[in-house]
């Protein structure tokens, strides 16, 4: 299952999904007609606002909640959260009361429910929210700035590799823990945790996400 299928993150791990074999059906949640042509998708328009009316479509092992907004449109405190909150949290206790085995959240860095930050406060407060609910196992992804697409430039990232590390001792590896990350990079790293099966909750911090994602390990064919 995946809701959150419009945003960044979302967007990236469809297509990792709809090939992986470990997935024979792929169940999307959205809010507006998609109109994908796959065999394995399944596509559900629902109101986000009103998830408990579709509770009985949350049937599944592994639920993608990329669900949320940006920093910026957190200044509309009552709508952001409405979706990063609310709406989070509503689709992830449906998912987890019809039984659906893993949680693969996303999340943002920085995320606690004692920041300053009101982007951040919410963000804590959802995780601390979704750690008590009854998944087998759940997986919360706390990625930094994200960004649409990889820089190829392999020139610049040696050289930003180097400044990095330098800039990084300097600061305590403030720069590591907020260095941008590919949305690309976030959504691989999200499926591969979940081939890992892993019970418990598990916590992925950005500057881990692109071992995750690197991790052939985890992308090991569990449907043999």
């Amino acid at each position: 299952m995946l809701i959150g299928v419009t945003g960044l993150v979302g967007r990236n791990c469809l297509p990792l999904l709809v090939t992986h074999r470990a997935y024979h059906e792929i169940l999307l949640f959205t809010d507006q007609p998609l109109n994908l042509d796959h065999p394995k998708i399944k596509e559900y328009v629902i109101d986000f606002d009103q998830l408990e009316k579709y509770a009985h479509l949350f049937q599944g092992d592994d639920f993608y909640c990329c669900l949320g907004s940006t920093p910026a449109k957190a200044t509309d405190r009552e709508a952001f959260y409405r979706i990063d909150y609310q709406q989070a949290y509503a689709a992830a206790s449906i998912a987890a009361a019809n039984q659906v085995n893993q949680l693969l959240l996303l999340s943002a860095v920085g995320a606690n429910p004692e920041a300053t930050l009101y982007f951040s406060r919410v963000k804590g407060e959802l995780e601390a929210a979704v750690k008590d609910l009854p998944f087998w196992s759940a997986h919360i992804f706390q990625p930094s700035l994200l960004l649409k697409e990889r820089n190829d430039n392999r020139w610049g990232e040696k050289w930003a590799d180097k400044l990095g590390k330098v800039i990084d001792s300097a600061t305590g590896g403030l720069l590591t823990k907020y260095k941008p990350v590919e949305a690309e990079i976030v959504a691989q790293a999200m499926i591969n945790a979940a081939q890992q099966l892993r019970a418990g909750i598990h916590v992925y911090p950005s500057h881990f996400l692109q071992e995750l994602a690197a991790d052939e390990d985890s992308r090991l064919d569990i449907s043999k």
